[in-house]
């Protein structure tokens, strides 16, 4: 992590990772709206963001709380969705760094966005790069958007007719498109996942399409 800090910053990384961080932020201050205006007071969402910090299992485990469900079947259900990151994580297991505290802390950072940002890289040094800054402003992004949403509480309305939730995957696949251009093994995969994750949408609960996408990763690695 210390070589990320001795290197200067390429501004591209800077530039692209500021998109998804300004996502980012939208979808947090949405969900702290969200919590708050549903009746769970401020500190619930403020608190979950920074310990959990996974956005599809904190919506999830809020509609379970706010449809009337105990925190055991939110906390599962949390768990559930973030199933995913363990394959996210040995994705990047080389990007995270040699260090305990980085590896802890990186840990905490993966997520879909910043493993999307990182594996786009060319080069060992700036998946590493990519990683940390995208992940560190992400998370701090996040959070502050989180925190606004939960103070503003009712007074936004309706957020869905806003639109908000669109601008995280539409950045997100503004990401990955370069990575598709450039590879067919990785064009087949994303083309399966896709495929499984349309198929169980109307069957299973939000997010877990997701989770079921990652079949897609099983044609990769034998065309790999």
């Amino acid at each position: 992590m210390r070589t990320v800090w001795r290197t200067r910053l390429p501004a591209d990384l800077v530039r692209d990772a500021s998109l998804v961080w300004l996502a980012s932020g939208i979808v947090g201050v949405s969900f702290g709206a969200i919590a708050v205006a549903g009746g769970l007071p401020v500190w619930v969402p403020v608190v979950m963001s920074l310990f959990v910090y996974a956005g599809s299992a904190q919506f999830s485990a809020v509609g379970v709380l706010l449809s009337g469900g105990g925190p055991f079947a939110a906390a599962v259900t949390g768990l559930l969705l973030n199933t995913r990151t363990v394959a996210f994580g040995l994705a990047v297991a080389d990007v995270l760094g040699r260090g305990r505290l980085a590896r802890l802390l990186g840990a905490h950072l993966v997520t879909d966005e910043t493993v999307a940002f990182a594996l786009a890289q060319s080069d060992p040094l700036r998946r590493r790069t990519a990683f940390w800054v995208s992940g560190l402003g992400l998370f701090a992004v996040w959070n502050t958007g989180v925190l606004a949403g939960a103070l503003a509480g009712g007074a936004l309305g309706d957020t869905a007719r806003y639109g908000l939730d669109a601008a995280f995957p539409a950045v997100l696949v503004a990401l990955v498109l370069p990575a598709l251009r450039q590879d067919a093994a990785v064009r087949r995969s994303a083309v399966l996942g896709a495929g499984v994750a349309l198929a169980v949408t109307p069957l299973v609960p939000a997010g877990v399409p997701v989770l079921l996408a990652l079949a897609g990763l099983l044609l990769h690695r034998r065309t790999a």
